[in-house]
């Protein structure tokens, strides 16, 4: 239930088609309202609902919390930035911060370093009023500042979005799996996949942690468990944390089927048992992630599967193995959106911040 609020009214003759192209990205979510001059939509960690008012767009955004109000505001900013090219002169009233240290940012800092596997380093880091982070999305964002330098840290602006350090306090961005999480107790377990002899910042930092060494996040984000009958997980050595951590919230109702790909059998690490439980893990043996295809193939010998009761398909994987995993889920399969979520966690040559990897 909603229960924070906050509105702009924003006067620009470009504000309606803009506010119009946000409706139709989105129209799967849509609310009838009844009304010609109002609409809505109901997403996911929020709504958000515009009425035209004489020459301007009041729009306005609801959330159960701080948290998911800030990301409705920064969804309103920045598509409203995209279409019409700034978001300056838009401002918020009502519930949330104006301003400053974005609600969802934690300052983080390494407790000790574990590996795991041959390819997997864990870090324990610490952190306060970390309680937000246990729910509502498995994934947060890691910001690295520059090394031997002052971190610099992001703030939001008056319009709602975050406003990033530059030049040379610029920080490393990469999105990642919150793998276990005591807020009681201030700490939480980040898994990192180690490559080397490639240039992959996030990986570095984990190697030459030391406890003590500072850095943020800010989230969480990209969802939470899925919930179904028969669960099929699929997902490569970045997919590892986030399987792990469904697996060990599974309720006994639910089958599960996990299907992960490493390098070799060094790989494996540890996962949640149970009779409810199967994995199956395949060897690359040193090819690339993603390039033997054996996610999709593996996928494909289980089609029998696509009739079972309650199905969900989660996969997190490299992006290639992700668009034959989609092309089978959807058209081969013909499974709705709400039967599967398909991520690509990171592409080959392709350094960002998808995912839980760091490619």
């Amino acid at each position: 239930m909603d229960q924070l609020s906050a509105q702009t009214r924003i006067s620009d003759e470009a504000i309606r088609s803009a506010i119009e192209r946000l409706r139709a990205e989105h129209g799967e979510f849509e609310i009838e309202t009844g009304a010609v001059d109002r609409w809505e939509l109901r997403l996911y960690y929020g709504s958000l609902s515009a009425t035209i008012d004489g020459d301007a767009m009041l729009i306005r955004v609801a959330a159960i919390d701080e948290t998911c109000l800030s990301y409705m505001k920064m969804t309103v900013a920045g598509h409203v930035a995209r279409h019409l090219g700034t978001a300056n002169g838009l401002r918020w009233q009502g519930d949330g911060s104006d301003a400053g240290t974005p609600v969802f940012f934690r300052e983080i800092t390494v407790m000790s370093s574990t590996r795991i596997s041959q390819h997997m380093l864990r870090l324990r880091l610490a952190g306060t009023d970390l309680g937000r982070f246990s729910h509502g999305g498995l994934h947060m964002r890691l910001l690295l500042p520059p090394r031997g330098r002052r971190p610099v840290w992001p703030t939001i602006g008056s319009d709602g979005l975050l406003v990033w350090p530059s030049g040379e306090d610029a920080l490393t961005i990469r999105v990642y799996t919150i793998r276990a999480i005591d807020a009681a107790s201030g700490w939480l377990d980040v898994d990192f996949v180690l490559h080397p002899g490639q240039d992959t910042p996030a990986a570095a930092f984990a190697q030459n942690a030391r406890a003590g060494d500072v850095i943020g996040m800010i989230g969480p984000g990209g969802g939470d468990a899925p919930e179904a009958q028969t669960l099929l997980l699929i997902g490569d050595d970045t997919a590892l944390p986030a399987i792990c951590r469904i697996l060990e919230h599974l309720p006994p109702s639910t089958r599960a089927e996990a299907i992960i790909e490493v390098d070799g059998p060094s790989d494996r690490i540890a996962l949640p048992r149970g009779d409810n439980i199967d994995v199956t893990w395949l060897f690359r043996h040193g090819r690339a992630a993603g390039a033997a295809g054996l996610l999709p193939a593996a996928l494909r010998e289980r089609g029998h599967m696509a009739l079972a009761d309650g199905l969900f398909v989660w996969a997190g994987c490299e992006f290639a193995d992700f668009r034959e995993i989609r092309k089978i889920v959807r058209k081969e399969w013909g499974l709705p959106r709400d039967q599967h979520l398909v991520t690509a966690y990171w592409r080959r040559g392709a350094p960002g911040e998808n995912g839980g990897g760091d490619e």
